[in-house]
């Protein structure tokens, strides 16, 4: 078994979109980025991309590429699955945690594993998604960031 870790932050600003696992949240601010700056699939494309030893996120899709200005970011994280599986593993598991203080997230878990499901080919039971508050503190606790945090664990395929 092989365990990747990821983790992404992204600054709340408003007139950006809020999009995490491919949900689109109503809240007066939305994640500042390149991308459309999921940082749930950020997070997760990460640990899958880590867990086979292929990398960053930054390195297949860098910023400096107009080509992934406001790029779903759904997109990539199935794009960087595909790439995991051609390297000759599947995957077992994914787990992530979003933190913010608000909006609160509760309510789009559900549609966010299934998305995020979805996208990496796996059964809803293989895929955790939580959100978490910073108790205030912080730049996810003061309204100023949002933060994910992921594992993901491959087998041989």
């Amino acid at each position: 078994m092989r365990i990747g870790h990821g983790f992404d932050a992204h600054r709340l600003v408003e007139g950006r979109r809020l999009v995490l696992g491919g949900v689109e949240i109503a809240f007066e601010k939305g994640a500042l980025g390149h991308s459309d700056a999921d940082v749930l699939a950020h997070a997760l494309a990460d640990a899958l991309l880590g867990a086979a030893a292929l990398g960053d996120l930054g390195g297949h899709f860098p910023e400096s590429d107009a080509r992934w200005k406001d790029a779903d970011s759904m997109d990539l994280l199935a794009f960087c699955a595909a790439q995991v599986r051609r390297a000759g593993h599947r995957i077992s598991n994914v787990d992530a945690t979003i933190v913010v203080q608000t909006p609160r997230l509760a309510a789009h878990v559900p549609a966010m594993r299934a998305n995020v499901a979805h996208r990496l080919g796996l059964s809803l039971q293989a895929v955790s998604v939580k959100a978490k508050t910073s108790e205030g503190m912080g730049y996810t606790g003061d309204g100023s960031g949002i933060a994910a945090y992921a594992v993901a664990c491959l087998e041989p395929a």
